[in-house]
C-alpha cells in the first residue's frame, strides 16, 4: 500500500511538472533550451525501453513511459513556437554524446549498456539548460523543476523499498534527481529564497504570470513595417502596459550592424544596453509621436500610457529617449504629423520636447539632468 501512494505522488508530481511548464511556454513565462529538450525526448524515449527490458515489471517503468511522452509533448511545443537556429558546438557535442546511447541500443540490442550510457548522458544533456540558466536564471523561472526534482525522489523511494535494487534500477533515478534539483536550486536558491522558484516575489504568489495576462489586453499584428503591438482593450493615461525585461550587455558586446529583427537593444546607461526578451516587448514600435513612454524605476522597466489609447491603437514609444553617444540611428517611417525621418540620440530632439519627457519620468536614468538625480537621491536616502 505504502509502494501504492510513492507510485502516484511520482506519477502526479512529475506530470504536474510538465502541465505547469507547457503553461508557461503558452504564456511564453520561459525560455527552454530547444537541444536540451530534444536530448530529453530521445532519452527519455531510450530509458523507459531499456529500463522496461531490464527491469520487467517494475512500477518506475510506468512513470518513464509516461514521462517520456509528455517530454515529446513539451519538445514540440517548443520546436513549433521557435524558428530554426543551428545548434551551438556544446549544444551539438551534447546531442552527439547522448544518441549514442541510442544507436548502441538500436544497433546491438544491449540493454544494460544502453541504459548505462542513457545514465551518463543525462548530466550532458542538461549542460545546455544549466549554461542558459547560468547566463540568465529567468528562463527557466518554473515550479516545474521542483515538481520535477520531488517526483524523481519519490521515484527512487519506490526503488530503495523495492528487493535488491541493482545498480542499473538505481542509478537513472539518482542521476535525474540531482540534475532536475541543480537545476531548481540555480533558479530557486540563488535568489536567497528558495521558494521564489515556486513563483513568490515580495510576498506575492506568480504561479503563471508575471503581470497582468497580456492575451487579454494586447494583440500582435502586422503594419507597414512589419509585427506590431496593438492595445486589445483601453488604457488610461499613466497605467502600466508592459515590463521590458532583457539580459544587460556592455556596449561593446553589442553587434556594430543590426537590422530587423536583430535591432532589439535599448540602451540602459552609457555603456549599458537592455538586450531582447523574446516576449512582447520586442515588438513595441517607434513613434515621433508616441502614445507611450519608458519609464525605468527600482521595480524594473516599464512602458507606460502618456495619454489615454483606444482598442486598437498600436502601442509605440520614442527609441530616442534612451539614446546618447550612440552610433544607432534609423530611418523613421512611423508616417505621424511630427515624424522626424531619421531617429538618433535624445539630444536630436527639440530642447522643448526633451523637457517634455524628462517632466513626466519618461527617459534613462542617465539623460535625466543632474539637479533631478541629485535629488532623487536625496529621497531615496530619506526613505
Amino acid at each position: 500500500m505504502t509502494a501504492d501512494i510513492w507510485f502516484f505522488l511520482a506519477i502526479g508530481f512529475s506530470f504536474a511538472g510538465y502541465a505547469t511548464y507547457l503553461i508557461g511556454l503558452r504564456r511564453e513565462l520561459v525560455e527552454p533550451n530547444r537541444a536540451s529538450w530534444l536530448i530529453w525526448s530521445a532519452a527519455t524515449t531510450l530509458e523507459a525501453l531499456t529500463y522496461a527490458a531490464v527491469n520487467p515489471g517494475a512500477p518506475q517503468g510506468w512513470v518513464f513511459a509516461l514521462s517520456s511522452i509528455a517530454c515529446i509533448m513539451v519538445t514540440i511545443g517548443i520546436w513549433r513556437r521557435s524558428s530554426w537556429a543551428p545548434p551551438s558546438p556544446t549544444e551539438t557535442f551534447c546531442i552527439a554524446a547522448s544518441l549514442s546511447a541510442l544507436l548502441l541500443w538500436l544497433v546491438f540490442r544491449e540493454a544494460f549498456w544502453a541504459h548505462m550510457l542513457v545514465v551518463l548522458a543525462v548530466p550532458v544533456s542538461f549542460w545546455p539548460t544549466w549554461a542558459s540558466v547560468w547566463t540568465d536564471r529567468n528562463r527557466e523561472r518554473s515550479p516545474a523543476w521542483g515538481l520535477w526534482t520531488f517526483g524523481d525522489l519519490a521515484t527512487l523511494l519506490i526503488a530503495v523499498r523495492g528487493a535488491e535494487p541493482g545498480v542499473a534500477e538505481l542509478a537513472y533515478v539518482i542521476v535525474e534527481f540531482l540534475c532536475h534539483a541543480s537545476v531548481w536550486f540555480l533558479i530557486g536558491l540563488a535568489t536567497i529564497n528558495p521558494l521564489r522558484s515556486f513563483g513568490t516575489r515580495r510576498g506575492g504568489l506568480r504561479w503563471l504570470d508575471r503581470y497582468r495576462p497580456s492575451s487579454n489586453l494586447f494583440k500582435v499584428g502586422d503594419n507597414h513595417l512589419g509585427k506590431a503591438v496593438y492595445a486589445a482593450s483601453g488604457f488610461a493615461e499613466g497605467d502600466v502596459l508592459i515590463e521590458f525585461t532583457g539580459r544587460r550587455f556592455r556596449a561593446d558586446q553589442i553587434p556594430s550592424l543590426m537590422r530587423g529583427s536583430n535591432d532589439r537593444f535599448v540602451q540602459v546607461t552609457p555603456d549599458h544596453y537592455m538586450g531582447p526578451s523574446g516576449r512582447i516587448d520586442d515588438l513595441v514600435n517607434h513613434s515621433c509621436d508616441p502614445n507611450a513612454g519608458l519609464r525605468f524605476t527600482d521595480r524594473g522597466v516599464f512602458l507606460v500610457a502618456v495619454r489615454a489609447i483606444q482598442p486598437g491603437e498600436e502601442i509605440a514609444w520614442d527609441y530616442s529617449t534612451t539614446l546618447r553617444e550612440s552610433n544607432w540611428h534609423m530611418i523613421c517611417q512611423c508616417r505621424s504629423e511630427q515624424c522626424r525621418r531619421v531617429i538618433g540620440n535624445f539630444d536630436s530632439l527639440d530642447p522643448d520636447r526633451q523637457e517634455w519627457f524628462r517632466a513626466r519620468n519618461l527617459v534613462a536614468p542617465y539623460l535625466r539632468r543632474k539637479d533631478e538625480v541629485a535629488g532623487s537621491h536625496r529621497a531615496a536616502g530619506q526613505r
